[in-house]
């Protein structure tokens, strides 16, 4: 077992955090995520090549002249494109696979050029998607606060079981934050957008995070029923308690999420262009909600319960 005295040095944890927090949140203010079309409406189409993919900046030239505006190219695999654009209608959608095998008979194109899939968001259904997981989102925060609340009711002192709730959930904007700003940053300088994958990685994350921090909590609250009421009302004997409570599952906590890791990164690695931003999401998710669980959530814990006592004292 684990013998660190993390509460003591909670003050670090702390500014570590809220730094990167406060940035995410500036980052998000000034440059905003890039949303894909599932949010904004558009065409996505996936193609492949038989030998090799031609390069990016001649297909570019080549569906220049259909009057598309601008479209981004996502390299899949050695001959695989991922191609998004506006929304168009069918016979755009046959001139573009043309333009991209470079020829103009239909026969001759499926002979270089296989069209692996198309589909078409409108710019409606776009908005309620995202109308939708915004409610989503929301929704997910509120049980997991009425969740936990009731999961701990037996323990009411020294702090109240809806305590518990609101600290996880203050945990889970922490792990949900800190990802999207890496996301801010990495659609700001290359591109990379954001799509309902990512709406699903955030869930995903939720639910992972506030897992690990009930397991932490768990320990905490079977603690404090053995020890004295009178010991835990003070600074210190509460401090004691959770310190020992999160030196016996760290262990547990960096382990279990270790291997989560393993399996993420090599979806990262060999899964595809599809859904490698999907598990980047879940590896930033996964560090973070980890990460939060042992050094931001318990010790939140501490500071308002020391805040409780200093209130009752004056």
């Amino acid at each position: 077992m684990f013998n660190v005295n993390i509460i003591a040095r909670r003050k670090i944890f702390y500014i570590f955090s809220g730094t990167l927090f406060l940035a995410s949140i500036i980052l998000f203010l000034l440059w905003g995520l890039k949303f894909g079309i599932d949010f904004t409406g558009g065409a996505l189409l996936e193609v492949e090549f038989p030998s090799s993919r031609p390069p990016i900046s001649e297909l570019q030239n080549r569906i220049q002249p259909l009057g598309v505006g601008s479209a981004q190219f996502s390299p899949s695999g050695d001959r695989g494109l991922l191609m998004r654009l506006r929304d168009v209608d069918e016979p755009t959608h046959q001139n573009l696979l043309n333009a991209l095998a470079g020829v103009k008979d239909k026969t001759e194109r499926d002979a270089v050029v296989r069209e692996k899939q198309f589909s078409t968001i409108g710019p409606v259904i776009g908005k309620e998607l995202a109308q939708r997981s915004i409610w989503a989102l929301c929704t997910v925060l509120l049980l997991i606060v009425l969740y936990i609340a009731w999961a701990f009711r037996k323990i009411s002192k020294p702090v109240s079981s809806w305590k518990f709730g609101v600290i996880a959930v203050v945990a889970l904007l922490h792990d949900v934050f800190l990802p999207t700003g890496v996301f801010v940053v990495l659609g700001k300088l290359w591109g990379v957008e954001v799509d309902t994958l990512f709406v699903t990685a955030i869930l995903t994350i939720l639910g992972f995070s506030v897992h690990d921090t009930i397991v932490v909590f768990d320990r905490i609250r079977e603690n404090l029923k053995k020890s004295s009421f009178a010991a835990v009302r003070t600074k210190e004997g509460f401090e004691q308690v959770v310190n020992e409570s999160l030196n016996q599952t760290i262990v547990r906590s960096v382990n279990t999420s270790f291997v989560v890791l393993l399996t993420l990164a090599a979806i990262f690695l060999f899964g595809g262009e599809s859904v490698r931003y999907f598990s980047l999401a879940l590896m930033l998710g996964v560090v973070f909600g980890t990460y939060s669980s042992i050094f931001i959530a318990s010790p939140l814990l501490v500071t308002w319960h020391n805040y409780s006592l200093r209130k009752t004292i004056s």
